[in-house]
């Protein structure tokens, strides 16, 4: 599923929801949201006024020109975008993740547009910048790890002194991302230990985590230095979070909630065909208020 593949669900009502109040949540951890859990037909604004009322405090890589909308509803751009505006990952997501740290023709590339990202991030409130580590393309994985540790040593300076942090996601390659290299935990603890720097963590996709390694809280409990940024996503399917799959999201939420984490959760699923997108993310935000 990409990241603009939204599922064309009926949109819920929104003449009610504009005037009702706020809900409250417990706010041990701030929630976030991408576009991809409302229905195709909302406007961005709806989004926003639909996450505000719920809870919701970030929301993930929306573009420069949508910044005074999140805005508006005290929402924060929780992770710089790729596509136009977000020239350092310029073509780097889910549909064409080969791109990427791995690749020394696209490395060059980020080296060159970084320090420009960096700023931009950090002159609009932005926290993180994503990075995907590309495509084995034949290599071996010490020899991918070294190229992203190699890139991400010379770029960690900008980022720790605009207090940015580049985030390296964790995909899967058994289902959606065939061939993405930092497909297990181990390879990205290595590179982050490697290049030992509190601006340069793993974005945490909980779905991915969970085709490819399993054993999430450990895993989270374990290597909690080194993570960053969350994405949820239920499985089979990267649908709603529910008791519908096999994760247990309000005890993964509890646990991260106990290691006194501060950034997002994201929540990046698509709605089950047929479900409320509004009624599914207000279900997903109570189970993760821990």
């Amino acid at each position: 599923m990409r990241r603009r593949d939204f599922l064309p669900a009926l949109a819920a009502p929104l003449a009610l929801a504009q005037t009702a109040e706020p809900v409250k949540r417990k706010g041990r951890i701030k929630q976030g949201v991408t576009r991809g859990v409302f229905s195709r037909g909302m406007s961005l604004e709806d989004c926003c006024r639909e996450a505000a009322r719920l809870g919701i405090k970030g929301f993930d890589l929306i573009g420069p020109a949508d910044w005074p909308t999140l805005k508006k509803y005290g929402l924060v751009p929780s992770m710089y975008p790729p596509g136009p505006g977000g020239t350092i990952i310029d073509g780097i997501n889910r549909a064409s993740a080969p791109k990427g740290l791995s690749i020394e023709e696209y490395r060059a590339k980020l080296e060159k547009d970084m320090p420009a990202a960096v700023d931009e991030a950090a002159a609009n409130g932005i926290p993180n910048i994503i990075a995907l580590s590309g495509n084995r393309h034949g290599m071996d994985d010490r020899t991918g790890a070294d190229n992203c540790v190699e890139f991400l040593n010379k770029v960690k300076g900008r980022a720790e002194e605009k207090g940015i942090t580049i985030c390296l996601e964790y995909l899967n390659s058994k289902v959606n991302h065939k061939d993405y290299m930092f497909d297990h935990i181990a390879w990205g603890v290595d590179v982050m230990k490697r290049v030992n720097s509190p601006r340069v963590k793993i974005l945490f996709d909980i779905y991915h985590a969970q085709i490819m390694d399993g054993d999430i809280v450990r895993n989270i409990r374990d290597f909690y230095q080194w993570i960053g940024h969350f994405h949820t996503g239920g499985n089979p399917g990267r649908h709603d979070i529910d008791e519908t799959q096999e994760l247990n999201y309000r005890f993964i939420a509890q646990a991260i909630a106990e290691l006194g984490y501060g950034g997002y959760i994201t929540h990046e699923y698509s709605p089950a065909p047929g479900h409320d997108p509004i009624a599914t993310l207000e279900k997903a935000i109570g189970i993760c208020d821990a």
